[in-house]
């Protein structure tokens, strides 16, 4: 589950080493929705029979057909006890096992499961997340293997806390990876996340001419909302902005969005036509100009559909649309500045990316309070 690099690696990581572990056919992990009642499958492993797939999009069970795991845990906690998981058969509930056996309530929706998929018995053991229940790990052995025991119920509990530490590890680093691209204001992308991105990008460019289009954007009138109505007027107009770029940004499937820092945001595309990314960009400048604070955005685009000539790296890519829109900003245009697009390679806003990196476009990158 350490090695895995996404939670649905690393729940399938856990039932498979879990049905091994207890000799099964089959096994599964399933979370209780509680605010939709369900008990939703992640994952399903091993001998998969009909309607069962491996990470299914949405197989659930309503709570009320198996009760157990939001009833027969707490009334087990209340009395004193822990959790433990239990055994039932295509035969009846939780037969011959004794103590850590099926609960009193039992649950015919297992045994009819079992019986519909050609198997004679599972063990169900509860994952309790947070001091909470979480949800199951079920594992279940084809019919005429030897029906699940006492000890493999002991021992399935134990998996199903290995399971739990497990989950609550792989939260963590989902939780610090989502911190380490995030942007805390606005929720959007931040620089790490658009680097990598743009780097992956620009391989793909290279490999089969996968356009790829950099808009820079600088909220313009940020410095002047902050000194006369307070940072934390600032930060509404941030925030404000960066769900507009968000909103603009759905309109080209897979773009990326991001605030660079200070009052600068960014989006990538990769894929779509630069003609179809300027369109976009046109109605962000619209948009944004009909906000109640600031004073609008100034624009840069840099686009591999463009005539820019070669982009060997991402700080190619950069420069010219920090050039773009270096020139919107000193023009105060209302549209979108497009490098390339007024003469090629002798474009003035080439020309001013290949100027000196001490020139203004690089300096300002980052400054304001954030």
């Amino acid at each position: 589950m350490a090695a895995a690099h996404t939670p649905q690696e690393s729940m399938g990581a856990a039932a498979e080493a879990a049905r091994r572990a207890l000799g099964g056919s089959f096994a599964a992990i399933s979370m209780w929705e509680r605010e939709r009642g369900r008990l939703r499958v992640l994952v399903n492993v091993g001998e998969l029979m009909a309607g069962e797939e491996r990470l299914p999009e949405d197989e659930s069970y309503p709570v009320h057909d198996f009760p157990e795991i939001a009833e027969f845990v707490h009334e087990h906690w209340a009395a004193g006890g822990e959790p433990h998981a239990w055994v039932e058969t295509a035969e009846g509930v939780g037969t011959g096992v004794g103590v850590g056996s099926a609960p009193p309530s039992g649950s015919w929706g297992r045994v009819a499961a079992l019986r519909r998929r050609g198997r004679g018995s599972c063990v169900v053991a509860p994952i309790v997340l947070h001091g909470r229940a979480w949800g199951e790990l079920y594992v279940a052995r084809a019919a005429g293997r030897p029906v699940f025991d006492r000890d493999d119920a002991d021992f399935a509990t134990v998996l199903a806390s290995v399971t739990a530490a497990g989950l609550a590890q792989t939260e963590r680093l989902e939780e610090a990876r989502r911190l380490a691209f995030t942007d805390p204001l606005t929720g959007l992308g931040n620089r790490r996340a658009v680097d990598i991105r743009l780097d992956e990008a620009l391989e793909a460019h290279h490999a089969d001419g996968t356009v790829v289009s950099l808009v820079v954007c600088d909220l313009n009138g940020l410095k002047r909302v902050n000194d006369t109505l307070g940072h934390a007027v600032g930060d509404r107009l941030l925030e404000r902005f960066g769900s507009l770029l968000s909103i603009c940004g759905a309109m080209l499937p897979g773009a990326l969005v991001a605030r660079l820092g200070g009052d600068e945001f960014c989006l990538l595309g990769v894929g779509p036509p630069a003609d179809e990314v300027v369109r976009v960009a046109d109605e962000l400048c619209r948009r944004a100009a009909e906000l109640e604070l600031g004073e609008g955005v100034a624009c840069g685009i840099a686009s591999t559909g463009d005539p820019i000539g070669p982009v060997p790296s991402a700080r190619r890519l950069f420069r010219l649309a920090d050039a773009a829109q270096y020139r919107a900003k000193a023009a105060r245009s209302l549209k979108p500045v497009v490098a390339g697009r007024d003469g090629g390679a002798e474009d003035a806003v080439i020309r001013l990316a290949d100027t000196s990196p001490a020139h203004p476009p690089e300096r300002r990158r980052f400054r304001g309070r954030r």
